[in-house]
């Protein structure tokens, strides 16, 4: 049986909590973006008006990319308009062909990168413990099309690095990691995006750190930074030169500019999400009928999201959703449906054969989490838990 415990001044020692006894709980987002102040953002924005520099890596975009360089310990950074034109950018630079090996338990971006540049996704199953890419089911896979490998870091949960590393050497694959999930983790103090040959971060509205709209490549080969910015800048290099084809994926100065503010608060952020999710721990654990994910070991995480996976064997999984909606508290079935199961797909790769992945999809919600959610919010939230998986 759960117990609702006062915990308030222990896990949000600088959180404020609203109390309205005579009016109707206020509706719960399942995620809400941060914001600097207005005054700080202002303050940020204020030179372009003195120098028309608006975008085409004008100083702004040249202070994030240095900032972020430190922040993430990575030796390469390229900043782009959003994550999914990165990973294109990264699959053509690195000259994929034929197959890739990916997750189904993904947003459609990663697959749609992968198809709009010609290649053809084959999809492993997922570990039940963090549900990234199971690299003991990989090697089956590779073909002689096989030229890469794209797994996804789930939920700020780290993929099996190592692992994948020695397969990828072994048979002279390609690696680059969806890490749209993972900024600013780390594996026993190294790094997320020093792993694979390339990685990709998103900085959408919705992330940990956002640029409004952003995302951006790491990597360790100093050679690629001259193909990543041909392939986001029409292929120009110079005032009467265009090398190569090109599309337009830069980020501009105001996306920078929201980047730079961000990040000045980015370990706070972090620390407060930590928070919520060690009360949601506080709360959760022992529950019957839920399991919720245990850290892994020498990953210091981001708290990105927060999972719940139904275990009884009546899963009621969208019943709850559907319940704790009707509290005015939003969930999100992430990821449901599987990539494969969605209709552009057309069958090509059946859900049945990564029986892992699809329990996982008909068995996952993520519960609101974000900085300043309350402790009065998140008691409310595992209470309805409670009274819905329980009765």
């Amino acid at each position: 049986m759960l117990h609702i415990v006062d915990i308030q001044s222990a896990a949000f020692p600088s959180y404020p909590v609203v109390n309205k006894p005579d009016s109707k709980p206020t509706a719960i987002p399942v995620t809400k973006s941060m914001l600097p102040s207005l005054e700080e953002y202002t303050d940020e924005i204020r030179d372009l008006w003195v120098s028309g520099w608006l975008t085409n890596n004008g100083t702004k975009h040249q202070q994030l990319e240095r900032e972020l360089i430190e922040y993430l310990g990575v030796e390469h950074l390229s900043l782009f308009t959003n994550g999914h034109l990165a990973l294109e950018a990264a699959i053509e630079a690195l000259g994929l062909t034929g197959e890739v090996i990916t997750t189904p338990f993904t947003f459609a971006s990663t697959s749609h990168a992968l198809i709009r540049k010609g290649l053809t996704p084959v999809y492993g199953d997922i570990r039940s413990d963090d549900f990234t890419l199971d690299a003991t089911k990989l090697e089956h896979l590779i073909t002689p099309k096989t030229s890469a490998i794209l797994p996804v870091h789930v939920y700020g949960n780290v993929c099996d690095v190592e692992a994948i590393e020695a397969i990828a050497k072994r048979h002279n694959l390609k690696v680059i990691y969806d890490a749209a999930h993972t900024f600013g983790v780390t594996v026993n103090g190294r790094g997320i995006g020093t792993f694979g040959d390339v990685s990709m971060f998103s900085f959408h509205a919705t992330k940990v750190f956002h640029t409004i709209e952003g995302g951006a490549l790491t990597y360790n080969d100093p050679a690629l930074k001259h193909r990543f910015d041909q392939l986001k800048n029409f292929g120009i290099t110079g005032p009467e030169t265009v090398e190569v084809t090109g599309g337009n994926a830069k980020m501009n100065e105001f996306q920078a500019a929201m980047g730079l503010c961000n990040l000045r608060h980015i370990d706070e952020t972090i620390a407060r999400r930590k928070q919520v999710r060690e009360l949601y721990d506080t709360l959760l654990s022992g529950l019957d009928g839920i399991r919720i994910l245990k850290p892994q070991p020498g990953v210091e995480t981001n708290h990105s999201y927060y999972p719940i996976i139904m275990t009884s064997e009546e899963n009621r999984r969208d019943e709850l959703h559907d319940a704790l909606a009707k509290e005015g508290i939003f969930t999100r079935k992430y990821f449901y449906p599987l990539v494969t199961d969605y209709a552009w797909n057309h069958n090509r790769f059946a859900s049945r054969r990564t029986p892992v992945a699809r329990t996982i999809a008909e068995r996952v919600l993520t519960l609101p989490l974000y900085p300043d959610l309350t402790t009065e919010d998140v008691t409310r939230i595992c209470t309805t838990i409670q009274e819905r998986v329980m009765k």
